[in-house]
């Protein structure tokens, strides 16, 4: 286990102060340096628990007990980044999720650290979860491996060491199991254990939505910076799920944006004359699938990222915005609700064809903001109202956006280039404050 405890950050002040006395260069070299510390870190210690995980038998936690659907047998891999910015507490997220993708594991933990340091809360950044298919699993299957997950990484997680939140997959419904399991282990109540919890279990009004609103809040304040006209401009979302659903509803009704296409796995809608995003919405929440809507005619799930639009909201998987498909992107902004939606490749054409992209780790940082809400309301046993939740949320999505945005100017850089620079720095001061670097 490493060091954690009450570490400072840096503000934004102070980034732009240390650029003003002309020693900016020397901090981010710094910072630079300190990239490949937490990796580092992890690796020191995962290596030697590997070594010893081959040797041993499996926990018996997790010997039959779930079903033969998943591989819930098999001890969970997980991976944590320690940051020095964390405040005693990372957030570990908990995918239940079918299918592996080809980004290393190592990297994931790696954009949680620069995602809480980006929107400056006390939070370090991790990665867990188990690899099955949601979608074959009853209830009673999905709860057992729930609890079966919590079983095995009891000693690891806690208030002050390490806090699962919900990811793909899960839901309020399996973060409750995981809750009630970890208070059956340890005798006590502790409800800031896990997040993303139900309300009447001490959860935070506002966190169902507060992904995509977070994207929201950056979309509106990139608008305004890049002069863009959002009133009744199209928007094409790509995946709908939790985050696209909201960003259907929100971007409608606080942006005033109109939805044209939407897509999820299996097919995608598109309507050059608008789509209701209530109608659709229920209309997937009612069947589980697009299609058949008839709002709009069927495309391929691929095409919608196509579509010429004001706004993009890549929602799914990482990877889906390539050298293949970049050049036939037609948005002025991309605001990345996924995790890694875009390849460094595909990245790369964006830039050259002017489209201005809301990196990840900015852009979808509202749910792992409203995940803190909820810690510190655990922690008060007193809680906000949805207005207050979402107040704070917009406070903070700002006040991240001019950062990067700030930065992006000073160093003549992309968004996403800027928002590693404020990040690190910020992680790299506190490495340097501990006398770590």
């Amino acid at each position: 286990m490493t060091r954690a405890a009450e570490s400072s950050t840096v503000s934004t002040r102070e980034v732009e102060s240390e650029r003003n006395t002309g020693t900016d260069e020397k901090a981010l070299a710094n910072s630079w340096a300190v990239l490949a510390l937490p990796v580092v870190m992890a690796r020191q210690r995962l290596e030697p628990q590997a070594q010893t995980q081959a040797a041993a038998p499996r926990p018996q936690t997790w010997q039959a007990t779930c079903c033969d659907a998943c591989s819930a047998k098999t001890p969970p891999q997980e991976q944590r980044i320690d940051s020095p910015q964390s405040r005693q507490m990372k957030l570990r997220l908990n995918p239940i999720h079918g299918t592996q993708t080809s980004t290393g594991p190592l990297d994931k933990p790696a954009w949680m650290t620069w995602k809480t340091s980006v929107v400056d809360i006390p939070l370090g950044g991790g990665k867990g979860g188990v690899v099955c298919d949601p979608k074959t699993m009853s209830e009673g299957e999905k709860e057992r491996l729930a609890r079966a997950y919590v079983r095995a990484v009891s000693r690891e997680i806690g208030i002050t060491k390490d806090v699962p939140a919900p990811d793909v997959y899960t839901n309020g419904q399996i973060m409750a199991w995981m809750m009630d399991e970890y208070e059956s282990i340890m005798q006590e109540h502790h409800p800031g254990v896990i997040t993303g919890k139900p309300l009447a279990l001490g959860g935070s009004k506002g966190r169902g939505d507060a992904t995509a609103r977070g994207g929201i809040y950056t979309t509106r304040e990139a608008a305004q910076t890049y002069k863009i006209d959002l009133q009744n401009a199209p928007m094409a979302i790509q995946g709908f799920g939790n985050a696209g659903q909201y960003a259907a509803l929100l971007g409608e009704s606080i942006l005033g944006l109109k939805l044209v296409a939407a897509c999820d796995s299996q097919i995608g809608i598109y309507n050059p004359d608008g789509i209701s995003a209530r109608e659709i919405v229920d209309y997937k929440t009612k069947n589980g699938s697009l299609k058949g809507f008839k709002g709009g005619k069927e495309i391929p799930s691929s095409e919608v990222l196509e579509v010429e639009c004001t706004v993009l909201f890549p929602s799914a998987l990482e990877n889906a915005i390539n050298e293949t498909n970049a050049g036939k992107v037609k948005c002025k902004i991309s605001c990345e609700l996924a995790n890694g939606p875009t390849t460094p490749e595909g990245d790369a054409i964006l830039e050259k064809n002017g489209v201005i992209v809301i990196p990840d780790y900015l852009a979808n940082a509202g749910g792992v903001t409203v995940s803190y809400f909820e810690q510190c309301q655990n922690a008060q046993n007193f809680y906000w109202e949805e207005d207050e939740v979402q107040a704070k949320l917009d406070k903070k999505m700002t006040a991240a956006f001019k950062a990067v945005y700030e930065m992006s100017v000073a160093k003549k850089c992309n968004l996403r280039d800027a928002a590693y620079l404020v990040s690190i720095a910020r992680v790299a001061e506190a490495c340097k404050l501990r006398g770590w670097v």
